[in-house]
């Protein structure tokens, strides 16, 4: 449904200062009655990318701009239960996926005290971003107008933005040459664009100035770097016996993995909307707790628990990955996730290596490992003779299968 644009006088934009949102700034007021912009950026821990935001916004035509920082409630409210879960998409960690719907319910928050008519994304109609931006919005606000350009605008490429920013006197950071699409915070950055477009091409991993949390494996160092983790009920809580908050832990880990070469990865993912998009992700520091909490589950959950979480994190990722932070399902999830990882307390070491996560030990005041049950040699707890038994009734319905055929040959 159109809206009625005289009606929109006051809008809330979701502005990260990249291309998409900075000209939509002049193009808001351009083609919504020359409305007034108030531009939101969410700190997520994109660092750099934050520095000279709010003089660009004001210049190009924005009355004010909100930096709200998010980066602690990005790690305890939303990497954490994705953590707890092993929650992946395609093997995906979902960086971009939880950092949205943040964002957006801070957008609402904002766009209520200030009264606006309307919130605006940038996320293009191809993409997963505006699916998570709207749900969010629908979820706290289900009144409110939403505008997306790029469901609206003749502009069909980057190439064409750059166009519009150039005679717009927009100032960019990229040029044409090196425009890969991004998206960066505290936990990956990811790379779409260019040669990427092609499954065929290689990664230029290798090339000055590609990545940027890290280096390829082939310039790590040549000799292995030892790490303990240390985890409460699920959390992070100190790395090489310092305590740290999760966010510390995080940061840390991204310069300890990315020298390391550790948490590349290069996937050509199914969208949402249905198509598929070929992404190269760094998740350095993401990728290194994975790890670890996966070793510390193998020793503190019983067969069953583990099993059926390794099913629901399917679940739990493209629950996350399709927008869906705020619903009953994921909720619940959540809840099933803290209860199975209460006993996830322990120590993991890590030895890193070239790219290589390779599991040095691990230690729980709750393991359920017992090497009594579990050694070759003679013990007094476990009866071999109990095993035939067993076995004739777990095999029993093969046995009574292999008798009806042999009787209807």
């Amino acid at each position: 449904m159109a809206l009625d644009k005289s009606q929109i006088k006051k809008v809330v934009l979701a502005y990260s200062g990249g291309l998409d949102t900075s000209i939509i700034i002049p193009w808001l007021k351009e083609n919504y009655n020359n409305c007034e912009v108030i531009a939101v950026s969410g700190n997520v821990g994109q660092a750099d990318e934050l520095e000279g935001l709010e003089e660009k916004a004001l210049k190009t035509g924005a009355s004010k701009l909100y930096v709200e920082d998010l980066t602690d409630e990005l790690c305890d409210e939303f990497i954490l239960p994705c953590l707890k879960a092993g929650a992946k998409y395609e093997d995906y960690l979902l960086g971009t996926s939880f950092a949205r719907p943040l964002i957006a319910k801070r957008l609402v928050e904002i766009a209520k005290a200030e009264g606006a008519d309307a919130i605006c994304h940038g996320c293009t109609g191809k993409g997963n971003d505006q699916v998570r931006f709207e749900l969010t919005i629908k979820a706290f606000a289900p009144d409110m107008k939403i505008i997306a350009p790029w469901r609206e605008w003749s502009i069909k490429s980057r190439e064409e933005e750059i166009d519009y920013a150039e005679a717009h006197n927009v100032p960019l950071k990229i040029n044409r040459e090196t425009n890969y699409s991004k998206d960066k915070n505290l936990w990956h950055l990811s790379h779409e664009g260019l040669d990427l477009e092609d499954p065929a091409n290689e990664p230029q991993y290798e090339k000055e100035g590609f990545l940027e949390l890290g280096v390829s494996p082939l310039k790590a160092p040549d000799e292995a770097t030892y790490i303990t983790l240390d985890f409460e009920a699920g959390k992070p809580v100190a790395l090489d016996g310092k305590k740290m908050s999760m966010q510390e832990i995080i940061l840390a880990l991204n310069e300890i993995g990315g020298k390391n070469g550790i948490g590349l990865l290069d996937v050509v993912e199914n969208r949402l909307v249905g198509m598929k998009s070929r992404g190269v992700y760094e998740t350095p520091g993401g990728t290194i707790l994975y790890k670890a909490l996966d070793v510390l589950k193998t020793i503190c959950l019983d067969k069953y628990t583990a099993h059926e979480m390794q099913k629901l994190a399917i679940t739990f990722g493209e629950t996350v990955y399709n927008g869906q932070w705020y619903s009953p399902l994921r909720e619940s999830l959540s809840a099933f996730f803290d209860k199975a990882t209460e006993t996830c307390t322990g120590t993991v070491k890590l030895k890193l290596y070239k790219g290589n996560m390779i599991n040095a030990g691990v230690t729980s005041p709750y393991s359920l490992y017992n090497p009594d049950f579990a050694t070759f040699d003679e013990d007094e707890v476990y009866n071999q003779a109990d095993s035939a038994g067993f076995i004739n009734l777990f095999g029993l319905p093969i046995k009574v299968k292999a008798m009806m055929d042999a009787q209807n040959k």
